[in-house]
């Protein structure tokens, strides 16, 4: 069995006995368990009695015949039974394996018929789940879980919280998945963090509630979860300062004694070696004792570490005032004494609670009258700073609680447009019968009357009242009508609670004697209450629908005046801590109105739940019954007179009767035409159409016989008029054919999706195709427009480049033809007559001639602007390219002895070639010279002719 949170296994119910480990017994029952003989006639093979998963297949249907049924199926480890319109749920007391696993939700949810599977509360909740789904009015839920305390309640509503929040969670979007698993989450811990501080272990369960609670889940228009809300009835803060004999406080403060490190207890003043008044049984340690839990819910639900504190040393204070005691004084206008061993107590309890000691000693033992417009301050006596010692503690818990209650729907709550459709679960308190009953067991007890009545008047009662309306041949099945105990207890003008509360809203001290009078004269008519006369105690029973329960009359009166001093508030709301100023910032003393006007705690819990009744009364409500097998709470024990009082209490098998008899299926004729209107119209012989738009009943009923006969004709061999019946304004359907309905349906709408999913998917397919068309095409032009202006822009560059290319060599050629000296140029030049030594040897001796010699050499240009001076003088043209071959050569000459020169015109540069005066930047691919790179001078830095026009400055 997994936990609701999944961290731990937690028994079925929570219900066993209080410091011991029960271990899985044997189904050993004794003799006296064999099958009555009156009974073998009619189940003669009772090996085979586990087998009936439906008890309306029981005949006869008696409660003798129901229990040996049931407890059958309990030796065989199955704990849930179909009881017609409900689920019967037995409680095991122990974990079972993989009874409420992932897997087991799964195959309930996706199963096509749940119903043909076993007996399951996975079943009920799916029920529940596809009525949403299929929109049937009422489209709202409720699921009213119900039985005694220690019947399982508990666990059942964590086991549907967990199902739905696991069902919704079924979404292919990642960003709902988060969601949903994030509500999902919150919802889990809300009840993680309520059930520690409104459960207790009491004499009959170890994890009783102590208050109800009804837990809408929101669904949106996709069936998933979105939020949630709580909604509480009636905490028990009494049992914050009273504990009965035997039984313990809120789990919270076992949670902080047993699971709070040693810091955190010397925060909270908490030492080992203390006693607590308020702490009984601490020594005991039960499965609910996991302060982790608690805190890990804290923290997902959003309450920070410094609100955690708060909280904590919030508890810790309420028990630290528990060890406030007080003595009488000898003097009566002094104030009672406090004890030696409370003062420690009293400045720890100020110092949690931050407020000061000395106002709080204050509070307790002197009490503020009012006299007109002034203050009096009269001394409290002994039993009255104790029941303000009580007060405070209890008004502290309950604001603590209301705060977490709201803090929680802040946390869970969502957005009213968000959600449409809810499903409600119901936990209350079971019906209790203790030694001393008092004002709580009253209220707890008239609850469990309201919803029984509930049961009543929609199974029972309005059930058979549709058939004999609608036309059907029925005999009345007799049931037990709790409609007299309610009326006792709530009725007008004259019941219990209107004379508590006339007592109660009297400014006089109340006397339980003479209240008791007045209910034996003013209700002695009503056969449902009665007294004991010889008695001394004061008292009334009531004879409820589950037993009969004795209620005592003292203290009745102030519990329901439940009165709140004000110098109380005023001292909350000057505390230091925080979460209490906000706690007690707004709170205003009820009581502080005077006359009739006053709010008690009768009338509160009355109005709280008449209006829980009419939202069950405005959803279609779903229950299931927990039996507690025997009142020990222990493993496989099955105790066949605790069950049978709890079987005829609840009118079990009242309701098996008439599901056996009747139709369990109701459903207007509008409704059905709506939902089932379509099979006809996709049917085998396709003759038969239905008007969905018709209205009035007489037409609506011809359309409705009209479906009925197409679905008997297609799906039944023999159609038999026993499945169905049709009345004036509502068709009557049992549960096979209501099946085969739902099966056409789905059938038909699967096939309507697969063609409405071809159409879309070819208009999709040719959607897609076309565009892809339409992509290449664009693709196309778009591409041949690129080219084009590619090729444009290519050929107006290579215009260009042709241009500047032509322009480039004409100027080369104009430059070359006027750099060039041809032989036109030389002639014209002025050269100077030949010595007659030089005329008469044709060659020279270097050596012999001793004055320079000017030589005019053919010009080449930038690479001779620096060439070496040469002492020789030739006057033969032809030696002129042999000495410009002999300057780029770099020869070594002697200074002065020969010079060459280039052919200059009056001594200056006549080509563009010579030495630049600016920078200049040419590009040239190959110089026309061979030897261009040769260093013309030994004493110059420059290599030749590249280098001169590339990178000469």
């Amino acid at each position: 069995m997994n936990c609701a949170d999944g961290r731990r296994n937690v028994r079925h119910g929570g219900a066993e006995a209080m410091g011991l480990n029960h271990h899985v017994r044997g189904s050993q029952m004794s003799q006296s368990d064999s099958v009555d003989e009156d009974v073998q006639a009619f189940l003669p093979d009772q090996d085979q009695l586990h087998t009936y998963d439906d008890l309306t297949k029981v005949n006869p249907v008696t409660p003798t015949t129901v229990l040996k049924c049931l407890q059958a199926r309990y030796r065989m480890k199955v704990f849930y039974t179909h009881a017609g319109c409900t689920l019967v749920a037995l409680n095991p007391f122990q974990s079972i394996p993989d009874l409420y696993s992932l897997d087991v939700m799964k195959e309930y949810h996706c199963a096509p018929q749940p119903q043909e599977f076993k007996p399951h509360i996975f079943i009920v909740a799916e029920k529940a789940y596809r009525n949403v789904r299929s929109q049937l009015e009422p489209v709202d839920q409720s699921l009213v879980v119900s039985g005694e305390s220690g019947a399982g309640k508990t666990w059942t509503s964590r086991c549907l919280m967990k199902y739905y929040a696991t069902v919704a969670a079924s979404s292919s979007v990642l960003k709902s998945q988060n969601t949903v698993k994030r509500i999902e989450r919150r919802v889990l811990d809300s009840n993680s963090l309520m059930e520690p501080f409104g459960n207790a272990c009491t004499l009959r369960n170890h994890n009783s509630s102590r208050f109800g609670k009804y837990i809408q889940l929101q669904l949106d228009r996709c069936q998933l979860l979105v939020g949630a809300s709580v909604q509480t009835y009636l905490l028990e803060k009494t049992r914050v300062s009273c504990q009965p004999a035997n039984e313990r406080n809120f789990h919270i403060f076992y949670q902080m004694w047993n699971g709070g490190t040693d810091e955190q207890k010397k925060q909270w003043m908490m030492s080992h070696d203390q006693c607590f008044k308020w702490l009984p049984n601490s020594e005991v340690l039960i499965e609910e004792d996991c302060f982790q839990d608690t805190v890990e819910a804290m923290d997902h639900l959003g309450i920070n570490a410094e609100k955690q504190q708060q909280i904590f040393r919030i508890l810790a204070g309420i028990l630290h005032l528990g060890n406030l005691g007080f003595s009488s004084s000898v003097d009566e206008s002094q104030p009672c004494n406090l004890d030696e061993k409370a003062k420690g107590f009293l400045h720890r309890a100020a110092e949690l609670l931050c407020v000061s000691a000395e106002d709080l000693q204050t509070c307790l033992r002197v009490q503020t009258l009012r006299a007109g417009k002034q203050n009096m301050l009269k001394p409290c006596s002994q039993a009255q700073c104790i029941v303000r010692r009580d007060c405070l503690a209890k008004l502290i818990y309950a604001q603590l609680f209301e705060w977490l209650v709201i803090f929680i729907n802040k946390s869970i709550c969502a957005d009213k447009f968000s959600w449409c459709n809810f499903i409600g679960v119901l936990d209350v308190y079971g019906f209790e019968c203790f030694h001393i009953n008092n004002l709580e067991q009253l209220c707890i007890n008239y609850a469990n009357e309201k919803l029984q009545q509930h049961f009543v008047a929609h199974y029972l009662k309005a059930q058979q009242e549709d058939y004999v309306s609608e036309g059907l041949e029925w005999s009345f099945i007799k049931y037990q009508d709790n409609q007299s105990c309610l009326d006792l207890i709530e009725g007008s003008p004259l019941s219990v609670f209107s004379l508590l509360n006339e007592e109660s809203r009297l400014n006089r001290d109340s006397d339980a004697r003479a209240l008791k009078v007045r209910l034996e004269k003013e209700l002695c008519g009503n056969a449902n209450i009665s007294w004991h006369k010889f008695s001394q105690v004061p008292h009334f029973t009531v004879a409820h629908y589950a037993g009969k329960v004795s209620y005592q009359l003292e203290g009745m009166v102030e519990k329901n005046k439940d009165p709140v001093p004000p110098e109380l508030i005023s001292l909350l709301q000057k505390s230091d801590n925080q979460l209490l100023q906000q706690m007690f910032s707004q709170h205003q003393t009820e009581n502080s109105t005077k006359g009739l006007s006053k709010v008690t705690v009768v009338s509160k819990f009355k109005n709280s739940l008449e209006s829980l009744m009419k939202i069950l009364h405005a959803t279609t409500p779903h229950y299931t019954r927990c039996i507690k097998p025997n009142p020990e709470c222990k493993p496989l024990m099955f105790k066949k007179q605790e069950v049978v009082v709890q079987l005829e209490a609840c009118g079990i098998v009242e309701a098996i009767h008439i599901s056996a008899a009747g139709f369990p299926v109701r459903i207007s004729f509008k409704s059905f035409v709506q939902c089932y209107g379509l099979i006809t119209k996709y049917s085998k012989s396709g003759s038969v159409r239905v008007d969905l738009e018709v209205d009035g009943a007489t037409t609506l009923q011809s359309e409705v016989k009209k479906i009925i006969s197409v679905v008997l004709q297609e799906h039944f061999s023999e159609p038999s008029t026993a499945l169905v019946h049709c009345g004036n304004t509502k068709v009557f359907l049992t549960q096979i054919l209501l099946e085969s309905l739902e099966s056409q349906r789905k059938r038909i709408l699967s096939g309507c999706a697969f063609s409405i999913q071809c159409c879309w998917r070819r208009y999709q397919e040719r959607r897609r195709r076309t565009r892809q068309q339409s992509a290449s095409l664009i693709q196309a032009a778009v591409r041949s427009w690129l080219v084009r202006k590619k090729v444009q822009r290519w050929i107006r560059a290579a215009r260009v480049i042709q241009s500047a290319w032509r322009r480039w060599q004409a100027l080369l050629k104009s430059l070359a033809d006027a750099e060039l000296d041809d032989s036109m140029d030389l002639m014209e030049e002025r050269v100077p007559a030949l010595g007659s030594e030089i005329r008469e040897r044709g060659s020279v001796q270097l050596s012999t001639i001793h004055e320079p010699v000017t030589v005019r050499a053919w010009p080449m240009g930038l690479a001779l602007a620096s060439a070496p001076r040469i002492t020789v003088s030739l006057t033969s043209t032809g030696f002129q390219k042999m000495l410009s071959l002999l300057n780029c050569l770099n020869l070594i000459s002697r200074k002065g002895e020969y010079k060459a020169e280039t052919n200059q015109c009056t001594r200056e540069l006549a080509s563009i070639r010579a030495e630049p005066q600016r920078p200049v930047r040419l590009h040239v691919q190959r110089s026309p010279l061979l030897y261009a790179d040769r260093q013309p001078d030994l004493m110059s830095d420059r290599t030749g002719f590249n280098e001169i026009l590339l990178d000469s400055v």
